[in-house]
């Protein structure tokens, strides 16, 4: 895909060679993925590739599934229509832009969950800071309490002597 990649020259290189494209040092971005994805990642982003692609062709694969249900070997021959539409309708939808869309998406995925974990993280710290001021409202009206029950014991003390 030669209009997906650009060549970007490193940093310390001179102003009269950072137009030249065939630098040196010149690095190769790749703009379908900017970012570099571990390997899991990756499948990651295939697994929603593939289930895109699988959506897409829904009715192909639930026609070729209900013609191949209860045959063996003889689907081949038997549901060779309904086999050849479901890879047509699969080779169809399975192209570079709904690769970028599943990444699109699995960039999304990342995103939203980043906030539910932020979220998550402002209602944990809220409820901690609920239960200190409770624990130290306890602790205050313990101290009170306390501090009344001495007072009345040593007016008991006292008494009438």
């Amino acid at each position: 895909m030669p209009g997906h990649h650009i060549q970007i020259p490193d940093a310390g290189t001179d102003s009269a060679s950072h137009f030249g494209i065939n630098h040196p040092k010149a690095t190769t971005i790749n703009l379908r993925n900017p970012l570099p994805l571990s390997a899991a990642q990756e499948a990651q982003v295939k697994d929603l590739y593939y289930k895109r692609v699988r959506h897409l062709c829904d009715p192909e694969i639930k026609a070729f599934a209900a013609c191949a249900r209860g045959r063996t070997i003889t689907a081949t021959w038997t549901c060779r229509q309904e086999r050849f539409k479901m890879n047509s309708c699969m080779v169809l939808h399975a192209r570079p832009e709904e690769e970028d869309k599943a990444r699109e998406e699995w960039f999304e995925g990342i995103q939203r969950r980043r906030r539910e974990r932020e979220e998550k993280a402002v209602e944990v710290e809220r409820r901690r800071e609920e239960v200190i001021e409770l624990t130290r409202r306890k602790a205050e009206r313990e101290a009170q309490e306390a501090e009344m029950k001495r007072v009345e014991t040593s007016e008991k003390k006292r008494g009438w002597w």
